[in-house]
């Protein structure tokens, strides 16, 4: 019997230019020349083939993150940390996508949510003069891509809304080189780019909002240093309406006379596995040898580790949240709702643990068979190392995870709650009655007099709260950018 099915489709041309033709090969001949090919070699070094025909988008960002060296911070496959579209899953559901695609708000969602630097723009958000722009700086530069939402019907083509990377520029014939994921339908090709313009300028009838264009980038540092937001727990949802709806309408209904009632109200109705939302961003390596010694990349990053901290550490609100976990209660006389230590013993043994799965990317679990805390001095850096020997049964691995020594093997639940208590939107607070404690607040809260490295701290995760916040709200396409104030 015989197999019904599409072996590709013939590109309609014109409009587009197969780029492996000869005239293709010439286009691209020209443009390294005129030296608007720069992104490509990176882009196609990571080209990949959507898996799936509605994955388009995720192929898509998954390939600039690549291209742009991003650090997924978890394993692929294997002990490999890797960008996959089934990797792709925090802000709309793989399942979801498969079955209806992914909206433009979601993927940029999605780039802000993976570690990038976003700059978003729909058609009726800018002109095809700064598009042309966007595109000639990112085809110079091997720093930023360009990602295009188009209608593929204005090409010719069969299909309708679709994600590519722009992989080049033709300057004397005003073209561009579109990537296309969906390698199996058609291959690589140039087409002029006002016509592209013209593509992205359609209505998504999902959305019921224009299509556009994103450039994706690296951030000018790692996006979480010591502290970071995880989408990726399943109460992620809760803990977010929690933090940014529940609080400003409790301190608006209640009657707080000071700081301390404040704090109280916050965090006695924190939702129990509130530590699994916020992670504490450790340094794991496997332990080689009994003299290993600090790599200066590894002696950096706990440098300003140990820096960030000091600094939440001495700021006047940490002193009002230690007080409140650990001096006293809340006029509801209910206990604190995080202040619970573990022992030094289950806290070295369970990083051990966590740093094997994380190095071998192995889920099966892992049990220590034996920890050991040490102090070492790194020139001026005391370091406290946790070294574990860990088994799943199967095979046996040698971790060390380097702490901060005023980090104290933990991230002790007094700076994890500054640190909250910051990353708060400012308007959390507005809804206090009392003007002078209001005053007071917005001063213990307020960022503007914070060192450089604590307040870009605070910025990034109040970006990911924000971002976390409106992909539960299904409002992200019509706002694009993480809050920088």
């Amino acid at each position: 019997m015989a197999m019904a099915g599409l072996y590709r489709r013939v590109l309609p041309s014109p409009p587009a230019i197969d780029f492996a033709s000869p005239e293709g090969k010439q286009l691209f001949i020209e443009a390294i020349q005129g030296g608007t090919m720069e992104g490509f070699f990176k882009l196609i070094s990571y080209f990949q083939t959507q898996s799936e025909p509605a994955y388009c988008g995720l192929a898509t960002l998954a390939m600039v993150l690549n291209a742009l060296s991003i650090d997924p911070g978890r394993k692929w496959k294997g002990p490999w940390r890797w960008f996959d579209e089934s990797m792709l899953d925090c802000c709309e559901p793989l399942e979801k996508v498969k079955a209806e695609g992914i909206s433009f708000g979601k993927v940029v969602c999605l780039a802000h949510c993976s570690g990038a630097k976003v700059e978003a723009f729909r058609t009726n958000q800018s002109n095809i003069d700064d598009f042309r722009r966007h595109v000639i700086a990112c085809s110079t530069s091997d720093d930023c891509h360009l990602i295009s939402s188009y209608n593929r019907g204005t090409f010719k083509q069969t299909g309708s809304g679709h994600f590519s990377p722009i992989g080049g520029y033709h300057a004397g014939r005003d073209m561009v080189l579109v990537l296309d994921v969906a390698r199996f339908k058609y291959p690589p090709h140039w087409v002029p780019l006002t016509l592209l313009w013209e593509a992205m300028d359609t209505i998504d009838d999902s959305s019921g909002f224009r299509r556009g264009f994103m450039l994706i980038s690296r951030l000018h540092r790692s996006p979480a240093l010591l502290y970071t937001l995880s989408c990726k727990h399943e109460s992620w949802i809760k803990i977010a309406e929690y933090l940014v709806e529940d609080v400003p309408k409790l301190l608006s209904c209640k009657d707080v006379k000071d700081v301390k009632d404040v704090v109280a109200i916050v965090f006695n109705s924190l939702p129990s596995n509130f530590l699994e939302f916020i992670k504490w961003v450790a340094e794991v390596r496997r332990r080689e040898d009994a003299g290993q010694t600090l790599s200066p990349e590894e002696k950096e990053r706990l440098d300003v580790k140990e820096e960030i901290l000091k600094q939440v550490q001495e700021i006047r609100l940490h002193k009002h949240v230690t007080d409140f976990l650990f001096t006293g209660k809340s006029r509801e006389k209910e206990s604190p709702c995080l202040c619970k230590e573990s022992c030094l013993t289950d806290i070295a043994d369970s990083l051990c643990c966590q740093g094997a799965v994380f190095l071998e990317g192995n889920s099966n679990g892992y049990c220590c068979q034996k920890t050991c805390v040490k102090t070492k001095s790194n020139g001026d850096v005391a370091v406290t190392v946790v070294s574990g020997t860990v088994t799943n049964g199967i095979e046996v691995q040698q971790v060390e995870v380097l702490v901060p020594s005023s980090l104290e093997m933990h991230p002790a639940t007094n700076d994890v709650l500054t640190v909250l208590l910051l990353a708060l939107p400012p308007q959390t607070w507005f809804g206090i009655k009392d003007e002078k404690l209001l005053k007071d607040i917005s001063s213990l809260v307020s960022i503007d007099s914070l060192p450089t490295l604590l307040q870009e701290e605070i910025m990034h995760l109040r970006g990911q709260l924000y971002i976390l916040k409106r992909c539960k709200d299904e409002e992200t396409e019509e706002d694009f950018g993480a809050p920088l104030v």
